[in-house]
């Protein structure tokens, strides 16, 4: 088939790929309207857009690959240490929680003089007795202990900051998974920009060449003046188009560095080899039930369930006598050398017999707790279904997409050269060449934006398998560390 193509008259031949290479870019242009890809984003002021810098800048450019750009940003950035402290916090809290289960034991030294009222302690004694005692010196060093021996409230308020610390470090990872997939999607941005500032560059030397090319056919008397003014009205617009492409990879490079907390000034570069991974084996069923055991934000929600239904107890457990044990043993005299020992042992039993209402209403609110976080819970549940689903269209659509925008661009390169060599030889004004340039650009901007969308489908999977971590490493094709 290829023999008999090059066999077709020029003129045919040039229509044939003009046909063809509208086509193409038609179907990448009817897949960017069909296919509307969930690209991450972040609310403002999200911690997680911010890094915390260490150190300083080196006078070496940095060369940064996709797997240094997720361990710096593991380490880095601001939302994963909030997340960190928000899990150090609940750890502190259910220690708190612990100590009241646990025996506390106190010791304590005093020395005193004193002047006692026997009257005030019931002694009536009469006036022909001093109503006062003293003054004299009192000594007593001890040993304090308490225990609770049952307390069905403290026991399940401990169950539930247990949970809840649970929750805090699914949280934590979780964290680590969002980060990982924002640092990825700045990481591949950085890429697309820094593609498409070198394609509008070439775009310009292209224009640049064929302005001279232009000016050398005028003067042979082979073009008209007008093919040199509109070269040269294309050669500005290219120009102005690689200094906007170049600020904006900049950018895209400011933004990067903030969000991993790189050293301010720190000069760095990205490499562009980020390997084109299959997409993982797996059935959506399989993505499913993998996503339900290993989904950090599911599973904190599974623990703040858990969290709600302790503290549930708990609140019921206030109706509930509690049983405490306190004992204290120590040396008691007037000096520390007339001191003897001492101890006394005793245990109480409370018993809540009405406190106003102060339990039912605890009941009321932690009743309401318990159905927010259960109905959180199967909301997650469900989303994890929606995210998984629509991860699989994408990977689908981007594998598409990629396909078709790379056939573009190869035509659109053919349909190029072909058109300078029609305008060389004089049989066509430059508007051919002027139109093919316009393709050369629009495919390879539709290449470059298939790229990025086929490689950040991959991590979106990724972090809605909940793994990302170890995931985005894998898929795109980064070594774990």
């Amino acid at each position: 088939m290829s023999v008999g193509f090059l066999m077709i008259p020029t003129q045919i031949n040039r229509y044939i790929v003009t046909a063809a290479l509208c086509t193409a870019i038609g179907s990448v242009g009817a897949l960017d309207v069909a296919f509307a890809q969930q690209r991450p984003s972040l609310p403002p002021n999200s911690p997680f857009a911010g890094g915390v810098p260490e150190g300083t800048a080196v006078p070496e450019s940095l060369t940064l690959s996709i797997a240094d750009v997720i361990d710096r940003a593991l380490r880095h950035n601001l939302g994963v240490l909030v997340s960190e402290q928000e899990g150090e916090k609940a750890a502190g809290t259910r220690t708190i929680s612990l100590s009241r289960l646990l025996p506390n034991l106190s010791a304590s030294v005093t020395e005193s003089r004193r002047v006692n009222n026997l009257e005030a302690f019931g002694f009536p004694l009469g006036d022909q007795f001093p109503r006062l005692v003293g003054p004299f010196n009192l000594f007593d060093a001890r040993l304090s202990l308490t225990q609770s021996v049952f307390d069905f409230k403290a026991l399940n308020e401990m169950r539930a900051d247990t949970h809840i610390l649970s929750a805090a470090r699914h949280s934590y990872r979780g964290a680590r998974d969002l980060v990982v997939l924002v640092a990825a999607n700045a990481y591949l941005q950085t890429l697309a920009a820094d593609a498409r500032a070198q394609a509008v560059r070439a775009q310009r030397d292209s224009a640049d060449a064929l302005y001279r090319q232009a000016q050398s056919l005028r003067s042979s008397g082979i073009v008209a003046g007008i093919d040199v003014v509109r070269a040269e009205v294309r050669l500005s617009t290219e120009r102005q188009r690689a200094t906007a492409a170049e600020n904006e990879f900049q950018k895209s490079k400011l933004q990067l560095a903030r969000l991993i907390g790189l050293p301010i000034g720190q000069t760095f570069s990205v490499r562009q080899d980020v390997p084109n991974v299959p997409v993982p084996d797996m059935t959506l069923q399989d993505a499913l039930n993998r996503a339900y055991r290993e989904r950090p934000d599911y599973l904190a929600a599974l623990d703040r369930v858990r969290a709600a239904e302790a503290s549930r107890r708990a609140a019921a457990g206030e109706a509930l006598p509690s049983v405490r044990l306190t004992a204290d043993y120590g040396a008691l005299g007037i000096t520390p050398s007339s001191a003897l020992p001492t101890f006394n042992v005793s245990g109480a039993i409370a018993v809540p017999i009405f406190e106003g209402g102060r339990v039912q209403g605890r009941l009321a609110e932690a009743d309401a707790d318990l159905r927010t976080r259960r109905a959180e819970a199967e909301d997650v549940r469900t989303e994890i279904y929606y995210d998984i689903s629509s991860a699989f269209l994408d990977l689908k659509a981007t594998r598409e997409e990629m396909e078709t925008a790379t056939r573009s661009r190869e035509l659109a390169a053919l349909q190029l050269t072909q058109s300078r060599d029609r305008f060389a030889a004089g049989v066509a004004s430059n508007i051919e060449v002027v139109q093919s340039q316009e393709a050369v650009a629009l495919a390879s901007e539709q290449y470059i934006n298939a790229e990025y969308s086929f490689n950040l489908a991959k991590a979106v999977l990724a972090r809605s398998l909940g793994t990302a971590e170890q995931a985005v490493r894998e898929f795109l094709g980064s070594p774990s560390k």
